[in-house]
């Protein structure tokens, strides 16, 4: 009797043998024996059109890899998510995230959809009040959101994204490292009685987080009377918001229950930003912006759940990663988007997929056994170009890539967007067919090419059209990925939503810090290794104030 088991290794070892007839084929070849490759690998859902015709694959491929996906369950696992059950097995929590952009009546259980719709009933009295403020007088003109990890990048992104979108009379920022670098230029400039502090940490202990908060309050403190101070003791409670999975620390800190926000265990802190962890997003664009946002990650939601494998956009972007790292054996991939409001984009992936797939166990706890989790690097185009794209088109590594290119511009100046449109469009093509010697001997007027301006080619891309850069567009982006790590996570069959290699260092930094500032070696000291113990003593003999 055929188990899944034997039948998942049987379609693995179907595509490797696929692979040794594709690994010598080169773009220019697929492209040459299929005049209509690009409507055969192109798919589009909502605002998003996704041609992926530049991969190194072909019909019988990607036949191959969805046989995978059928042997790994992933019907099941993703009927499994969508229910509400607990898939993040080792964290015992469900995964719960795409709850928050649903209607209620579409949440997995009756409680978690009421809660979604009071915190958004929240957001938006709270968002209205603020953007409500008359003018003149104190009011609120700058947010400093305090978070870190995913409490940080997730807005962080967001807003700058956005930034064609926002509110006039508020201005976002944000502090995440606990080096006073990141917290101190904005003090510095600001006011404090007209400045609102968001903290953003689901246990309400996170050490930076925490650091940066306590600096705030006492530099909101130190603006206030004296007497004033005695008078009125909520006058520093005013200043500061939270969003939290952990009321009794918030309100110990001095936030009044009726500006605590909550999010649930079910919210990993790379998936929250459509949680009240997204409310400086919903400040800066306005909570109808906000709604947009979830409405547009919704929208890719459903395809995602009811799509056909064939039409399913996220699932084939995780089979193509899949095909690369498994079969072709790419290490990482680039993420370009031609998009200057997307600068941040790349490291917000960074850490939805890296903290995500970063795992070397299965969901049992045995070693992984095959490749997994590429590292995920990239830059803004056109600026990459004239940093790391020499390293694409000559490096001799094969590096797997993403361009995200926007059919309008969302800051149009006359003589630009074009040109932006025509480097993205440029790049992929130049690093898909490269230059044959040939074509070289033609371009440079029949001299004999010179091996410095050999260019090979075969670098496989996927760009992503989007539409224009709206709330709605992006929230079908944001979902997009999200729904390709929890594919990848599927097929890799590791838990994508732990992520239990953060803590390590977390811990040993809280049992450092002693160490640190004792002006004696401590008792902990004796456990530390020779590096560490050099450095410390290093740092305290010419400390700095």
């Amino acid at each position: 009797m055929t188990t899944t088991n034997d039948t998942l290794e049987a379609a693995w070892r179907a595509l490797q043998e696929h692979a040794k007839t594709l690994r010598a084929e080169h773009l220019r070849d697929l492209f040459a024996e299929d005049p209509r490759r690009f409507a055969d690998f192109s798919l589009k859902n909502g605002d998003i059109l996704m041609d992926f015709s530049k991969q190194r694959l072909t019909v019988a491929t990607l036949r191959l890899l969805r046989q995978i996906a059928q042997a790994s369950d992933f019907a099941c696992w993703r009927q499994r998510m969508a229910a509400g059950e607990t898939i993040n097995h080792t964290e015992n929590r469900a995964v719960v995230h795409m709850a928050l952009r649903a209607p209620i009546h579409a949440a997995p259980d009756a409680t978690t959809g009421r809660e979604v719709a009071e915190n958004l009933d929240r957001m938006r009295i709270f968002c209205a009040a603020l953007h409500a403020q008359p003018k003149g007088g104190e009011r609120v003109t700058d947010v400093i959101h305090l978070g870190i990890g995913g409490s940080d990048l997730g807005p962080r992104m967001a807003v700058q994204a956005l930034a064609a979108c926002q509110h006039p009379d508020l201005r976002i920022h944000f502090a995440a490292n606990v080096d006073g670098a990141a917290l101190a230029p904005l003090l510095a400039r600001l006011n404090p009685r007209s400045t609102l502090f968001i903290i953003v940490s689901k246990t309400f202990t996170t050490q930076e987080t925490l650091t940066n908060a306590r600096t705030a309050r006492e530099w909101i403190e130190a603006t206030l009377p004296e007497k004033t101070a005695r008078a009125d003791a909520d006058a520093v409670a005013r200043h500061f918001v939270a969003v939290t999975g952990n009321r009794a620390a918030a309100t110990a800190f001095g936030i009044p229950a009726s500006r605590v926000f909550l999010f649930a265990d079910g919210v990993g802190g790379r998936f929250s930003l459509w949680s009240p962890v997204g409310l400086s997003i919903a400040l800066a664009i306005g909570f109808s912006g906000f709604s947009a946002l979830l409405s547009g990650a919704r929208q890719m939601d459903e395809h995602f759940l009811s799509a056909p494998e064939k039409e399913n956009l996220p699932l084939t972007l995780a089979l193509i990663d899949l095909w690369n790292v498994n079969a072709l054996g790419a290490c990482s991939r680039g993420v370009f988007p031609y998009s200057q409001s997307l600068e941040l984009f790349p490291a917000y992936l960074q850490q939805l997929e890296m903290e995500s797939l970063g795992k070397s166990v299965d969901r049992q706890g045995a070693p992984l056994t095959r490749e997994r989790s590429p590292i995920l690097w990239g830059a803004v185009g056109t600026n990459g170009q004239h940093a790391v794209f020499q390293f694409l088109h000559q490096g001799g590594r094969f590096v797997p890539c993403d361009f995200i290119l926007l059919k309008h511009a969302d800051f149009p100046l006359p003589d630009h967007h074009l040109r932006l449109l025509a480097n993205g469009l440029a790049q992929s093509a130049a690093l898909a067919f490269g230059e044959t010697k040939a074509e070289a001997h033609a371009r440079q007027g029949g001299a004999t090419p010179s091996p410095w301006r050999d260019f090979p080619g075969n670098q496989p891309s996927t760009t992503l059209l989007l539409e224009r850069l709206t709330p709605h567009v992006l929230g079908q982006l944001l979902a997009l990925y999200e729904h390709k790590v929890f594919c990848l996570g599927v097929l890799w069959q590791l838990n994508a939503f732990d992520q239990w290699g953060v803590e390590l260092g977390k811990q040993m930094a809280e049992r450092l810090l002693p160490c640190l500032e004792a002006p004696e070696e401590t008792p902990g000291a004796s456990a530390l290794d020779a590096s560490t113990l050099g450095l410390i003593a290093a740092l305290k003999a010419e400390r700095l104030p």
